[in-house]
Parts: C-alpha cells; structure tokens; sequence
C-alpha cells in the first residue's frame, strides 16, 4: 500500500470529513471510477480519431473485448467498486 498525503482548503477538507468522502475505501472508489471514466474517454477519442472505413466489425468486437477485460480486473482488484 501507498500513503498519499494531500493540501485542501480548510473548509473544502470540513465538508468532505464531514461527508465521508475521507476515508481510504470511498477515495480509492472514486479514484478508480475516474480512471475508469478518463481511460473510456480516451478511448472515445481515439475511436473518432480513426478513419471510419477503419473501423470494421472485427476491430470493433476487440475493442469491446477490450473493454470488458479491463472492467474486470478492475472489478477483481480488491477494494474495487
């Protein structure tokens, strides 16, 4: 494990103590829910980047294939949410 020490604001670190949102197990979801937000996006990115003559039915069942692979290790990791 990974200690990470952050600086907020006073009264943003107060409302978020008294939210929940400090504790190790609701930043850890939050955090992979981001990663798993930003890596989609990018992907989206990447997607409307290609030309679309590119994009068969094949490369398109492996990026989808892709995707669930990564949704579950990320599922199986523990602690995952």
């Amino acid at each position: 494990m990974t200690t990470v020490q952050i600086t907020l604001p006073d009264d943003l670190a107060k409302t978020a103590q008294a939210a929940g949102l400090l504790e190790s197990e609701v930043i850890q979801g939050m955090l992979r829910q981001h990663l798993q937000s930003q890596a989609l996006d990018d992907l989206r990115q990447v997607w409307r980047a290609m030309p679309s003559q590119q994009l068969s039915p094949e490369i398109e069942a492996e990026i989808t294939d892709a995707v669930r692979q990564c949704r579950a290790e990320m599922q199986a990791e523990p602690g995952a949410g």
